[in-house]
């Protein structure tokens, strides 16, 4: 949690702003059972919740997954433990962080593709009656980012019907994406009217984005989709509200009574796997006239994945971005661990003497960073945060890379 801001929105009440990650997914249940089969092994709903308070510091988390009864069966454990307490606002509480209760659901547009969503609901029993349901129109409700058999605009209104929001997820990925897999246009196959926010996805940014006016009405959030405890918070929001739990954010997605969405914090989308076009042929990223006319100038296939930038410049309908004066920066952020020089050991000392990764991001000057890790990699870490050190770019499935300090911009 950060300063607190006076509010005239909300009869005196003060407003605060909060770090977020909204998109966190469960790998397995307390008792092994798989639930997000790529994901790690100890993204238990206990564990993320630990890591997420404990180290990363965040105010407030959206575990994805909760549709599952058997993370349910975990979540109930957390509550009858005492260890975590259901608040009236929406939401469980666990050491002063927040946890939202999500669910990534696939849909399928015959003739277009699949892309994922992402449903929160305020409380355990309304996400059980969310499963209930489900379980009718899914295979496997068990796990993670299940196909659900209904029309997209039919799961909207059910969502919405019991106090839902519904985001969707990562929306420019050629890989299950709204923009980047289905369709031109979210309007063409959903309500409008029941998107509550966009998810921009790592490889993506409000700059990109602002090239499609559809989605001037939106807020922005940025989150890390993470599959393992270490990736919690490589992406994440500020958030302004009068406490973290689920009603304030729903205010705060609406841009209601002075709450709202302050600033995201993300990878510069070079460093996004799915940045660039890429050849299924060879691997070859491709770029400029390449990556949209003609074969792989490197082995000749026509095969390609279209990258998220070139999907964008090829659908968007202005030729400049346009963001709203009311929507958030951007700020480019380069996680912790991926800067070069910054070992687990390292890493350990700043913990200890700073307490949470988002306080080593947003707290520590340099100064007092430089007297734990000296100034070489002080230097390094503030050039993070703020966006400044060298890059190339991802694509295919691969991450861009941090280049090492010699070749930092300055």
């Amino acid at each position: 949690m950060i300063e607190t801001l006076n509010s005239s929105h909300d009869k005196g009440q003060p407003l605060k702003e909060y770090y977020a990650d909204l998109h966190i997914h469960i790998g397995r249940t307390t008792s092994g059972q798989a639930v997000k089969i790529s994901g790690s092994k100890d993204l238990t709903f206990a564990n993320i919740a630990k890591e997420a308070a404990g180290r990363k510091g965040m105010d407030l988390i959206g575990i994805i997954d909760c549709h599952s009864p058997e993370v349910q069966k975990d979540i109930m454990d957390c509550l009858h433990s005492g260890e975590m307490t259901e608040l009236q606002g929406g939401g469980i509480s666990y050491r002063g962080t927040t946890i939202l209760l999500g669910s990534e659901i696939e849909i399928f547009e015959e003739g277009r593709g699949a892309a994922h969503l992402l449903a929160y609901f305020p409380n355990l029993p309304v996400m059980q009656h969310f499963t209930a349901w489900m379980a009718k129109h899914m295979k496997n409700v068990n796990l993670s980012s299940q196909r659900i058999y209904v029309p997209a605009r039919k799961l909207q209104e059910e969502i919405y019907a019991r106090g839902g929001v519904m985001i969707p997820a990562h929306v420019f990925t050629p890989h299950k994406g709204i923009y980047g897999n289905v369709a031109p246009r979210m309007s063409e196959v959903l309500d409008p009217a029941m998107i509550s926010g966009v998810e921009l996805g790592l490889s993506a940014d409000s700059e990109m984005a602002g090239l499609i006016s559809e989605l001037d009405g939106f807020t922005f959030v940025t989150n890390s989709d993470a599959h393992s405890l270490g990736k919690i918070g490589r992406e994440y929001n500020r958030i302004r509200m009068a406490e973290p739990n689920f009603d304030e954010w729903v205010l705060a997605l609406n841009k209601a009574k002075g709450r709202g969405v302050t600033a995201n914090f993300g990878l510069n989308p070079r460093l996004g796997k799915y940045h660039r076009t890429y050849c299924l042929g060879c691997g070859h990223i491709q770029s400029g006239e390449e990556a949209v006319t003609g074969a792989c100038p490197h082995c000749g296939s026509v095969k390609k994945v279209q990258g998220v930038l070139d999907r964008i410049l090829d659908i968007a309908d202005r030729e400049e971005s346009w963001n709203p004066a009311d929507r958030p920066p951007y700020h480019y952020q380069i996680p912790l661990e991926f800067i070069p020089g910054l070992g687990k050991a390292t890493m350990q000392k700043l913990l200890e003497h700073f307490g949470t990764e988002m306080s080593i991001l947003h707290r520590a000057s340099e100064s007092e960073l430089a007297e734990v890790v000296g100034s070489g990699l002080a230097e390094r870490i503030v050039k993070a945060r703020n966006g400044l050190l060298a890059l190339t770019s991802g694509g295919g499935g691969t991450y861009g890379k941090v280049a090492d300090s010699s070749t930092d911009k300055t």
